[in-house]
């Protein structure tokens, strides 16, 4: 069960580190939106900016899921030694 949790907090991180990524791109390319360059609306960095709050949130919270389990983990191999 443990090591179920621990793969998700991995997955977690995973894929938030992955949106991280993309949203950084979006926002490195500065609002333009599509192949021929043409500026996006004025909102265009707001989107991908507050995407990457969102998943580093979601980084954050699958860190402690990690840290959570392998806590947990620990103390268990505590009690049995």
């Amino acid at each position: 069960m443990i090591s179920n949790t621990l793969g998700i907090g991995i997955q977690g991180v995973q894929e938030g580190l992955q949106g991280m990524e993309m949203s950084a791109r979006k926002i490195a390319r500065g609002g333009v939106d599509g192949p021929q360059g043409s500026a996006a609306s004025t909102g265009g960095l707001i989107e991908p900016i507050i995407d990457l709050k969102l998943y580093e949130r979601s980084v954050q919270a699958s860190a402690q899921i990690i840290k959570t389990a392998d806590e947990t983990l620990g103390t268990l191999l505590d009690i049995t030694a």
